[in-house]
């Protein structure tokens, strides 16, 4: 199927199988498209194959059948270079774990992207950190270090490390799963806004079903295939 129209993220026909003595596939026939703007729960119980879905629309894993497309481009030809290039000009990440490095300050985790797509000046990388620390109430703690910082505040300094290539789409993994009610508000809050207000694609795993209902489309992923997709 060729790309469709308007969407940024598409995946057709996609299956993952794990080629071991029993094969084991965590996803099977997915066909997905996304549009700008749109924020997207996934849903699914434990093992379903909810992580392994993002992965493959983050490219960080190929499929073992179908196609992955980025704003119309097919990825699957691409090499490592490749990827990895069209992952940090295009595709921001978020985690449960926030992965920001502790031995850097906020602001050196979120220049550490920048500098390796190598897109801007580095006085305009400065600039655009800063920006974007201070939007998510964390230019205070610019110089600080992760450990310094609450969780709250270390998940939202992933989400603007995340954003710090401005990509078109953002993939979160169980954002909130170690965060009280309150922070995983605020995060749900960023997500809508990024989307709403921003135009980007939020896709965002999650088992916490209150926050999921906040996301204005649902996929459900139940023993590897998709068995819900809906406004």
């Amino acid at each position: 199927m060729a790309g469709g129209r308007g969407y940024v993220l598409e995946a057709r026909g996609v299956t993952r199988t794990l080629p071991e003595a029993v094969p084991v596939t965590l996803v099977r026939d997915v066909d997905l498209a996304f549009e700008p703007g749109e924020f997207v729960a996934v849903t699914g119980p434990s093992g379903s194959g909810k992580s392994s879905l993002l992965y493959l629309l983050g490219l960080l894993d190929r499929p073992s059948a179908g196609e992955i497309r980025i704003e119309g481009r097919e990825a699957g030809a691409l090499d490592e270079g490749e990827r990895a290039r069209l992952r940090l000009a295009h595709l921001g990440f978020v985690f449960q774990f926030h992965f920001l490095l502790a031995e850097f300050s906020v602001l050196a985790n979120l220049l550490i992207p920048m500098r390796q797509l190598g897109r801007l000046s580095r006085a305009a990388m400065t600039e655009r950190a800063l920006a974007l620390l201070d939007q998510l109430g964390l230019a205070e703690h610019a110089e600080k270090r992760p450990d310094q910082l609450s969780g709250g505040q270390r998940q939202r300094a992933a989400i603007a490390r995340a954003l710090a290539n401005d990509p078109a789409i953002v993939l979160a993994d169980e954002p909130t799963g170690n965060l009280d009610t309150e922070n995983s508000r605020i995060v749900y809050d960023i997500f809508a806004a990024l989307a709403g207000e921003g135009g980007k694609t939020v896709i965002s795993v999650t088992h916490d079903m209150e926050l999921a209902a906040r996301a204005a489309r649902r996929v459900r992923i139940v023993d590897a295939r998709i068995v819900e997709d809906g406004r």
